[in-house]
């Protein structure tokens, strides 16, 4: 069974030709040691140093130096919006209080589907929508990418 020990980045993707791609969801590109498969079915161990963020456009380097290519899958999730700010604001105090993750815009909030978060969101004024596109919400405060916990 082939083994990946590192996640590579590259400026210029063009000039890169992934052996496959993995798509994976959210929860999904947050790991450091666990069993894959491709989209292709090629089966390998992902054995990295610690847990890693698998940023969709980054690659997995298997080690006979083999390419896959990380892509976000599309999940359920809900976009709040609103043309007033301060509700988008509010909206987004209420996410983060409960610790969320969330993609921030400036006149929408995108998260992962919740039906009594859609319903807090409504009661502050926000038009839901339930939408269907990868997940790639915003990092932690106290690091590069998630947080695993921090200390109130």
């Amino acid at each position: 069974m082939q083994k990946a020990y590192k996640i590579k980045s590259f400026v210029d993707l063009n000039k890169i030709k992934p052996f496959d791609t993995i798509t994976l969801t959210y929860d999904d590109r947050y790991k450091r040691r666990i069993l894959m498969k491709s989209d292709n079915g090629l089966e390998f161990l992902l054995d990295l140093q610690k847990t890693t963020e698998l940023r969709t456009g980054n690659f997995i380097e298997l080690d006979d130096g083999k390419l896959l290519q990380i892509i976000a899958a599309p999940e359920k999730l809900m976009k709040a919006t609103s043309n007033n700010q301060l509700l988008v604001m509010k909206g987004a105090w209420h996410i983060g209080n409960r610790h969320l993750p969330c993609e921030i815009d400036i006149d929408s909030l995108t998260l992962h589907y919740d039906h009594v978060i859609k319903e807090m969101l409504e009661n502050l004024g926000l038009v839901v929508e339930v939408i269907y596109q990868p997940f790639n919400p915003e990092g932690g405060a106290y690091g590069e990418t998630r947080t695993s916990g921090h200390k109130h």
